[in-house]
């Protein structure tokens, strides 16, 4: 796929790579829950400590895409992960192929660095559902999702004395 060029962000990326958040929670209906900045995203992937890495798709030039992702560890398997975050292809730039480039290059990335798999969570009703089907994923029901965060996160955090 000609003019399609698949790289390692850079924190020259962070306006893009926020553009292609508030795209994709436009998508997902839940724009009014963003609050990253782009201090954040400089501070969390490209600071002294990098939390997440990003890869950026650029068509004709300019960041179409993304997948961020960051380490995992399976105490079971004393083995590291990829989690990938978020996959985002803009709106305008869907249907050629750049997703599954990105997550190729992700697979890539996760064997070259000795990483035994790459999870990800999808919404139930996100036809992405089929895209990852197609590219081999398999849907994992044994584990089902928690999360704790605001006030349980800080309730419970209370209690470590």
């Amino acid at each position: 796929m000609s003019g399609i060029v698949i790289r390692f962000a850079v924190h020259a990326d962070v306006a893009a790579i926020l553009r292609l958040i508030h795209e994709l929670a436009a998508y997902e209906k839940l724009l009014d829950r963003v609050q990253v900045s782009e201090a954040d995203l400089l501070r969390d992937g490209f600071g002294e400590w990098p939390r997440f890495e990003c890869l950026i798709a650029e068509r004709d030039g300019a960041a179409v895409g993304l997948a961020l992702y960051y380490y995992t560890y399976s105490t079971f398997a004393g083995r590291p992960g990829l989690y990938l975050e978020d996959l985002i292809v803009g709106e305008a730039a869907r249907g050629l192929g750049i997703g599954r480039r990105l997550v190729a290059q992700l697979a890539q990335v996760a064997l070259e660095r000795g990483c035994q798999r790459v999870d990800f969570t999808v919404l139930p009703w996100n036809p992405a559902r089929d895209f990852y089907a197609r590219l081999g994923a398999t849907r994992k029901d044994e584990w089902l999702g928690y999360s704790l965060s605001g006030a349980a996160l800080r309730r419970l955090a209370g209690d470590a004395g």
